[in-house]
């Protein structure tokens, strides 16, 4: 049983189509190899063609065009896929996968080269009007109860935070107390004296 991911690119509207094929659909891919044309009819998009441009396998290494077959291998490479950064002159060593597509492939990245009458992606636009037309709706009953209470607390607590500085009660809180001590033992001796 062979499974693939396919991510369709679209050049015109860039956006992807995420798709999986099984069976007899994933069949049509494989021994094909990266740059590879391939139509449509075979997965569900009559009237299409798509080009190979890439892909992974099943431990997530990336496929590249110049590596021949099917299998991993570890290669000298300055540019390209399987690096992000380089120096000048520098090689790396890195593994990659072949550029043929095989059982054991989990991806395929394809790109749109001929449009066919149905379209690519679905338009959501009807469900789209229908859920905000329900949301306000359902909002203006929450809102009137609910919204008053949940601005009103964020305002308390901020109101009771100013307050509760570090750097100010103490000082207000420790001037009082020292007048009120002063004042305390003053009134002590006097009572003592009578």
């Amino acid at each position: 049983m062979v499974e693939f991911k396919l991510n369709i690119g679209d050049p015109k509207s860039k956006k992807t189509l995420k798709k999986e094929v099984k069976d007899s659909e994933a069949d049509i891919f494989l021994k094909k190899k990266i740059g590879d044309k391939i139509t449509g009819e075979g997965f569900g998009h009559p009237g299409y063609e798509f080009e190979i441009t890439g892909g992974s396998d099943y431990t997530g290494t990336p496929m590249r065009r110049d590596v021949i077959g099917t299998a991993r291998k570890r290669i000298l490479i300055v540019k390209g896929i399987g690096i992000r950064k380089n120096r000048a002159g520098r090689k790396v060593r890195r593994t990659l996968a072949g550029n043929t597509i095989y059982s054991k492939t989990a991806q395929i990245n394809l790109k749109v080269l001929k449009v066919g009458k149905a379209p690519l992606f679905e338009e959501k636009k009807p469900a789209e009007a229908e859920a905000p037309a329900e949301k306000p709706a359902e909002a203006a009953k929450k809102t009137p109860k609910e919204a008053p209470k949940e601005e009103a607390k964020p305002k308390e607590k901020k109101e009771e935070a100013k307050p509760e500085s570090k750097k100010k009660k103490p000082k207000e809180e420790s001037k009082p107390e020292e007048k009120k001590e002063e004042a305390k033992p003053e009134e002590k001796p006097a009572e003592k004296k009578e």
